[in-house]
């Protein structure tokens, strides 16, 4: 293939993609108007009927909107709403037990008529189960049967052919993700709580905070105003952080001494020196309730090796290292 035959197959596709993503944007930016129209009233109900609720969310849905019904759920459950998806088709197969009189249901169709989805419909309905139905067809019979109506506009599929579930999925997962995170800040749900959904991996170690990872007690290098170099030196050399914090006598924090402090001075005599004249009188501190991504940041920004721990009244309680947020995951 000659090269002029490689760049207008290449100019082919990188249009094919440009118009795909520019398809789904506008069609987002429909969606993001609807609200100042007719989706808000039907949104806020929705919002309080999953807050009234004393089950879960049973998220459902076939084909692509299933796919879609599963992260939905998924990121329902990480941000403290309880869900769990139940797939349309498995319902008519014994998983309708799945769902108690206490639930909410959460039905994904585009079209609303997928035969999969009826048999939920019906058993919402026998036993008066609240049915908030995402679909873009306001007359189909999901949209007929459902408490609330989440009606998306019915914008073209990114598809050529119109008929590769495209645009009008992104606008579900967008849906879902509004659901999720209004709920989240609804309930005032914390980053300490997303932690306990998220112990694991890069995320969770990004959630955790200071006092989950700081060194306490005997092992925070720490001495007495008036403190000789030389003892203060022992005390750093034995706690291996780099540096040792001076206290005044009520206990407040009033300085520290680093390895660069030291070095520094070394064309003085140390041994005759007190800490006081050669500390370091504004050291960096955190709080304990501070995220360990926040501790980071400022050790890069000042680049240090450790910060002190204090609490509200600048009495140290504790010791961050650089090699703490190493070891879990953060640096």
């Amino acid at each position: 293939m000659n090269k002029i035959a490689v760049n207008v197959i290449e100019d082919s596709v990188l249009a094919s993609a440009r118009r795909t993503v520019g398809t789904e944007r506008q069609a987002l930016e429909v969606l993001e108007r609807a609200f100042d129209d007719g989706l808000a009233a039907p949104f806020m109900r929705a919002i309080e009927m999953i807050n009234g609720i004393t089950g879960r969310v049973i998220v459902t849905g076939v084909g692509k909107s299933g796919h879609i019904g599963v992260k939905i759920a998924a990121t329902l459950a990480s941000t403290g709403t309880q869900a769990f998806f139940v797939h349309a088709a498995e319902a008519n197969h014994g998983d309708l037990g799945m769902i108690s009189t206490t639930d909410v249901v959460l039905a994904f169709s585009k079209g609303g008529e997928s035969a999969e989805i009826r048999s939920i419909v019906a058993y919402t309905r026998r036993f008066s189960i609240p049915l908030i139905a995402v679909t873009c067809s306001e007359k189909s019979s999901l949209a007929s049967a459902a408490d609330i109506i989440l009606l998306m506009p019915n914008e073209a599929e990114a598809c050529p052919h119109g008929l590769a579930p495209t645009t009008s999925t992104l606008m579900q997962l967008a849906m879902g993700d509004a659901l999720a995170i209004a709920l989240l800040e609804a309930r005032g749900f914390s980053a300490r709580d997303f932690h306990v959904f998220h112990p694991g991996g890069k995320l969770g170690a990004s959630l955790s905070h200071v006092a989950d990872i700081m060194h306490t007690g005997d092992r925070v290098p720490l001495v007495r105003r008036g403190t000789s170099v030389p003892e203060a030196i022992s005390t750093l050399s034995r706690k291996h952080f780099g540096c040792v914090g001076i206290m005044e006598d009520d206990g407040r924090l009033c300085g520290i001494v680093t390895e660069g402090d030291l070095a520094r001075n070394l064309t003085r005599n140390l041994s005759e020196l007190l800490v006081d004249d050669i500390m370091t009188r504004t050291p960096k501190t955190v709080k304990p309730n501070v995220l360990a991504t926040a501790a980071l940041a400022k050790l890069n920004q000042h680049s240090i090796g450790a910060l002190i721990v204090i609490d509200d009244d600048n009495r140290p309680i504790g010791l961050v290292h650089f090699h703490d947020l190493l070891r879990i995951g953060v640096a």
